[in-house]
């Protein structure tokens, strides 16, 4: 998965990496940034997916879509679709830009608003990433927890680097009986949950 990435995503990767170091260092509005996952996280991200049961595959938060790259490697190995969620208009618009020179629109579908408005539609889930404003999480979270399959995985960024502001979240999902819960130290620190 990782030796064969096409050029076109991985011109892209590198475009929206350098924009993201930029953003960090020169003073960018936080709500401006890309605020995206390193890519050691990615590489992450797409391993569990890959290996993730069947059941639909979704992130709540594209950002510009780096993340949602990781995460079409393994769908289009395993050959799912990915369906992502973004409420920003602005980030939704460098989102399209990311799938079209990427080509990867064929893999990921971008739905536009709230993911909290739209997920309890959604079928059967096999892994979710949520990556988004820290205080839906647990909104998120009670959202997504019933449709995962048996063996699903929901998997929360930023569990390290804002630990405190998320602390109700994982206190939540460490003592949630339906799922297996684990903090992975990688990138911003990764709550990885699989469902039992």
């Amino acid at each position: 998965m990782f030796l064969t990435i096409r050029p076109s995503i991985l011109s892209r990767m590198h475009e929206l990496e350098q924009i993201d170091a930029r953003d960090r260092g020169d003073g960018t509005p936080r709500l401006q940034r890309l605020r995206q996952i390193p890519p050691d996280t990615g590489r992450f991200l797409a391993l569990l997916a890959a290996s993730s049961p069947a059941g639909e595959c979704i992130e709540i938060g594209t950002s510009a879509g780096y993340s949602s790259l990781w995460l079409a490697l393994a769908c289009e190995l395993v050959g799912r679709k990915l369906r992502t969620f973004e409420v920003l208009p602005e980030k939704a618009r460098m989102a399209r830009e990311t799938f079209r020179v990427a080509q990867v629109e064929s893999i990921v579908e971008l739905v536009e608003g709230d993911a909290r408005q739209h997920l309890w539609q959604r079928g059967e889930v096999g892994f979710c990433f949520l990556d988004a404003e820290k205080e839906i999480y647990e909104e998120c979270y009670d959202l997504v927890v019933p449709k995962l399959v048996p063996g699903g995985l929901l998997v929360a960024d930023n569990a390290i680097s804002h630990a405190e502001a998320l602390k109700p979240a994982l206190d939540r999902a460490q003592a949630d009986t339906r799922v297996d819960a684990l903090v992975v130290p990688i990138g911003k620190g990764e709550l990885v949950c699989r469902k039992i």
